[in-house]
């Protein structure tokens, strides 16, 4: 799942940001509403977390942008305004969900996993396959009721798997979904990380590299 946190106070956004990875969520994060319209235009985004009142461009203008563009990111708007005229307001914009501060980190990761799954085809919390039980909610994964562990980057790459349904997915597309902007795209690190995940996943091997194609999970 790939994340935007647009908001002005630094120290937040990084909070948010931080907490969000260790529940291996790619993030990137904006302090103004320019740099988050000049990732909006570049990255695809599930989640787009976006202050209402950030300088440059406002959330409520970048909201907008996103639902004229056809964009399938959610968007979940935060404000220090709490009055049911603001929230009506809000999501009155187009908005998918809604949330005042100060809030709960919790509370608003709860949410981003939540709108994630309203993304299409929408998806339930709890995936299944070959034995593999992966729980995005309470963020762990067994095989054949052996819990795993798994690091957030195996955790954020089996998910990936999982939700393509036993299609190929390229390197290209997990370093997309799985990393953030400042990921090197010319590294290995999508390689270490599946090899790393497909030994923790045991015998029989589900996770099979597809030459010149990237990775598919699957008996």
């Amino acid at each position: 799942m790939r994340v935007l946190v647009a908001d002005d106070e630094r120290l937040l956004a990084d909070t948010v940001a931080q907490g969000l990875r260790r529940l291996s969520m790619a993030v990137d994060v904006a302090y103004d509403g320019e740099a988050a319209f000049d990732r909006l235009g570049v990255n695809r985004y599930d989640v787009a977390v976006l202050d209402r009142d950030m300088p440059g461009r406002t959330g409520d203008e970048l909201c907008r942008w996103i639902v004229d563009s056809g964009a399938t990111t959610k968007i979940l708007l935060l404000t220090a305004a709490a009055g049911i005229r603001d929230r009506v307001e809000g999501l009155g914009l187009g908005a998918d969900d809604y949330l005042t501060k100060p809030f709960a980190f919790a509370e608003l990761a709860a949410r981003v996993l939540a709108l994630s799954r309203r993304s299409a085809p929408a998806l339930p919390p709890v995936l299944e396959q070959d034995g593999i039980v992966l729980d995005s909610t309470r963020h762990t994964v067994s095989r054949d009721g052996q819990v795993l562990s798994l690091s957030s980057k195996e955790f954020a790459v089996l998910h990936v798997l999982m939700r393509a349904g036993g299609r190929i997915v390229s390197s290209e597309e997990l370093l997309e979904q799985a990393w953030d902007e400042n990921a090197d795209p010319f590294t290995n690190t999508v390689r270490m990380t599946v090899m790393t995940l497909r030994r923790k996943l045991g015998d029989p091997p589900l996770l099979h590299t597809v030459r010149r194609a990237g990775y598919r999970l699957g008996a």
